[in-house]
């Protein structure tokens, strides 16, 4: 179906636009090797590294968005938005006109937005994912212009207003995960038999986050009734001194932090995950069946990753601590009641894994090829 046919796909901004976007690329390539596929995105954002890096050309468009708060700086900002905004049409015509796509796709991000419209403008099939329970500006917008509209979850459709029925797809998983094996996992590991938590920020790391795992630690120090593994993200800075300073070695069994966390080996492990909840983290989540204590970042477009997070809660899938509420001694008190009841950890695992979506790259791959 995709045989000698190219598709343009506009993601930008985050990994949880880019990474479905490079996943789904992915899954057609690997079907079918001469389908030419095109980025676009801006140079200035992860974008501009993650497609490159994945094997795939990247064309640009000056586009950002706007900023809410009333001051200097935020209007000088909005006059240079505006203005790029105005340009942004003729750019995506520009590459469109050039590279003569037979399908675009857009993951999310302001950049999806002047290309799905003019692709919609030039009568070319056209698509859009949207990976939060909450869309997303751009894709609420676009959603009664493109041809189908898919969805990560059904709850995101009462806020889609489309001119075609809406497509639940789930969101793709990585095959490393998925393939993944817990033994194997918590051997490598050498855990001791003790449950794993496994608690990160994010890549560039969540202050508040960071702030309440290292209080976590500190209070649980003497306990030694499980492991941790803590990521700090690029900018965890003296997260490690000030284990240091309460007396905790940070590269002894108990304590394990580093910057980064290579996911596809300790994921498996996790007995509890504490964590934003972006939908790619979500989907991770509930494809391995583990429970999760969610800080849903409150600093997002819309407040997504409250939805996000909301979805599984009203699942029994996971629990979650809003950041306003967020304190080391609470995340402690959350963390005892789960590790010391494992029936109940069970059982919001289980209730994660029923709301798992591991086909989703197939339903996004069969409801593309109708368009082609």
């Amino acid at each position: 179906m995709f045989d000698n046919k190219k598709i343009l796909i506009a993601a930008g901004g985050t990994g949880g636009h880019i990474n479905p976007a490079l996943g789904i690329a992915g899954y057609i390539k690997d079907r079918h090797p001469s389908t030419e596929i095109v980025f676009v995105g801006t140079k200035d954002k992860m974008e501009s590294r993650l497609v490159p890096q994945a094997g795939y050309e990247l064309r640009t468009i000056e586009i950002s968005g706007f900023y809410r708060s009333l001051n200097w700086e935020s209007f000088k900002h909005n006059i240079i938005t505006l203005s790029r905004l105005l340009k942004s049409s003729s750019q995506a015509k520009k590459i469109i006109k050039d590279f003569k796509p037979d399908l675009v796709i857009g993951f999310g991000g302001y950049v999806s937005g002047p290309v799905l419209r003019m692709a919609a403008k030039l009568h070319i099939p056209t698509a859009i994912h949207e990976q939060n329970a909450f869309p997303g500006v751009t894709n609420k917008a676009l959603a009664g212009r493109v041809d189908r509209v898919m969805l990560t979850s059904p709850q995101a459709e009462k806020y889609i207003k489309s001119k075609n029925p809406v497509v639940v797809t789930g969101l793709p998983v990585r095959n490393d995960l998925l393939k993944a094996d817990r033994r194997e996992a918590v051997e490598r590991l050498n855990t001791n038999g003790k449950p794993v938590i496994l608690s990160m920020g994010g890549s560039l790391g969540a202050k508040p986050v960071n702030d309440a795992v290292l209080g976590m630690m500190i209070q649980k120090k003497d306990d030694g009734d499980c492991i941790f593994l803590h990521a700090t993200g690029k900018n965890g800075g003296d997260f490690i001194d000030k284990l240091k300073n309460a007396g905790i070695d940070p590269d002894e069994g108990t304590f394990r932090v580093t910057e980064y966390l290579n996911i596809p080996e300790c994921l498996p492990a996790a007995d509890l995950v504490i964590s934003r909840s972006g939908a790619s983290t979500l989907s991770e989540l509930q494809a391995l069946g583990k429970p999760s204590i969610l800080i849903p970042s409150p600093y997002v477009a819309e407040n997504h990753q409250f939805h996000n997070a909301m979805a599984l809660v009203n699942n029994d899938a996971a629990v979650i601590i809003e950041e306003k509420d967020l304190t080391p001694e609470l995340l402690t008190e959350k963390v005892n009641e789960l590790i010391h009841d494992p029936d109940r950890l069970k059982e919001i695992g289980n209730n994660a894994e029923k709301m798992a979506v591991t086909d989703a790259g197939e339903k996004i791959y069969k409801t593309l090829c109708e368009l082609i």
